[in-house]
């Protein structure tokens, strides 16, 4: 046991400093719980501090050690709902509320385009200090609310007959982008002696 705790330790030390702080994806109303575990797998794998989900449908517990011990979560996500922090917000206005509250900027994504401004993918710059990205639901993508409250939207370049993705592969080639560029940024201003900005968000 303490072979595999000291394993577990050192893991975590050895990822830290390629964590993304205060990076959440931000999940609006997924239908499938298989979906939400990939996704947070996603997370976990590339280094993106958090994630929230809206879910209006109340189908999973305010709790996160609750949600922890959900199996449907913890077998689709292989294990990484153990190792990331996820909270759930009942509609998109309270998660809104409570990104803006603690400074985020939000981006959004889609396949069409959607916001006042509209960016390819590899083309936009995501090294704010703050950043939520949000991924819509399955069937109807991301709602005009949160688009009007948005930077952005960030759509990824579609070049076959078919001209969208799942949720877990268009998260996952997503965030792989912002994530590298995150860690460009935050090892760039490491070397020049200012370590990357702390996680200051309350009421997580």
């Amino acid at each position: 046991m303490d072979k595999e705790k000291n394993r577990v330790r050192q893991r975590a030390n050895e990822i830290k400093p390629y964590r993304c702080k205060n990076l959440i994806a931000v999940l609006e109303n997924p239908m499938d719980i298989k979906n939400i575990g990939t996704v947070i797998r996603n997370v976990n794998a590339l280094g993106v501090e958090k994630t929230y989900i809206v879910d209006s449908r109340k189908a999973l517990p305010d709790d996160w050690e609750e949600m922890r011990e959900k199996k449907s979560l913890s077998k689709t996500s292989v294990s990484a709902i153990k190792w990331s922090f996820v909270k759930r917000f009942d509609s998109s206005e309270d998660c809104l509320k409570h990104l803006e509250k603690n400074r985020f900027r939000s981006v959004v994504t889609s396949p069409h385009v959607k916001g006042k401004i509209n960016e390819i993918l590899h083309e936009a710059d995501y090294t704010m200090p703050k950043l939520a990205v949000w991924f819509g639901n399955e069937s109807r993508g991301i709602s005009d609310e949160v688009v009007a409250s948005s930077d952005f939207c960030v759509s990824i370049p579609m070049f076959g007959m078919i001209e969208s993705l799942n949720l877990g592969t268009t998260t996952g080639i997503v965030l792989y982008e912002i994530t590298k560029q995150r860690r460009a940024f935050q090892e760039k201003y490491k070397r020049a002696g200012r370590g990357p900005q702390k996680s200051t968000e309350s009421s997580q």
